[in-house]
């Protein structure tokens, strides 16, 4: 892919990522002044099928029109442009020029609760635009929160996940979808594949824990109930210092189960 043009304009230059649903490329827009950088994201599609190949088109072009709608607030990436080329499947995000927070939770260094109160306020206002729309995010971690460079406001990248509330419910229904999400900040619904948008409010408080102990990613799992882990209850408190106004909060962000 290094070096393929698409469309005629997005120059592939490096390969930032690569996963189960496809790889993520840094590229350059090389008709605009500068040839500034861009995302472009390869969706992966196995079938040669004509049927479902109509199929991976329709949900494609839905999964763009709800990237398009998102990429209206200030700190979600803009969408550029969706591709189909050779039956392949493109998506062209804005480039946002900064660091994930991975760099800045750094096991063993917790952070003081008025840093994390900003975390989980700043990123719940972005949670709210969202869902207001009736998506899920369904992956939110440190790797997919960008410290944007140019005014260290925090960006909500990666919704290679996202799916329209209405693609999981039929006739009142849940319907199973495929499991998405990240140990240690994923609910149990998520996990059984019905998310809900609480979903999300759960991996921020996650993320709030490890953020106040200082831990690794790895270790989130290992706080939940020892008697009974499939619950999904988190006990962290005795971990660290924090005050009870905030424990009280993440508590219930991190309670397991959902309301139907």
């Amino acid at each position: 892919m290094i070096g393929q043009l698409l469309d005629g304009r997005y120059q592939i230059s490096q390969i930032l990522g690569s996963g189960a649903f496809g790889q993520t490329f840094l590229a350059k827009d090389i008709k605009r002044p500068g040839h500034p950088a861009c995302v472009v994201k390869q969706l992966r599609y196995f079938s040669h099928n004509p049927q479902s190949l109509q199929t991976a088109r329709r949900l494609f072009k839905t999964e763009a029109e709800t990237l398009e709608k998102l990429g209206q607030h200030d700190q979600i990436p803009t969408l550029l442009a969706d591709l189909e080329e050779k039956q392949e499947f493109y998506l062209v995000q804005q480039f946002i020029p900064g660091h994930p927070l991975t760099q800045e939770m750094v096991p063993g260094k917790p952070w003081t609760e008025d840093r994390v109160i900003s975390l989980l306020t700043e990123v719940l206002q972005i949670l709210e635009f969202v869902h207001s729309q009736g998506v899920i995010h369904r992956d939110i971690k440190p790797a997919n929160l960008m410290r944007r460079q140019s005014d260290n406001k925090i960006v909500l990248i990666d919704f290679g996940a996202v799916k329209e509330i209405g693609t999981q419910i039929a006739k009142g229904q849940m319907t199973p979808t495929v499991v998405i999400g990240t140990p240690g900040y994923m609910p149990i619904e998520q996990f059984h594949g019905q998310p809900q948008l609480n979903s999300d409010i759960y991996a921020l408080g996650m993320m709030g824990i490890q953020a106040l102990l200082g831990l690794a990613a790895n270790e989130l799992s290992k706080l939940k109930t020892p008697t009974n882990p499939q619950m999904g209850e988190i006990i962290w408190r005795n971990r660290g210092q924090v005050s009870a106004g905030l424990a009280d909060i993440i508590d219930k962000m991190v309670q397991p189960g959902y309301l139907q």
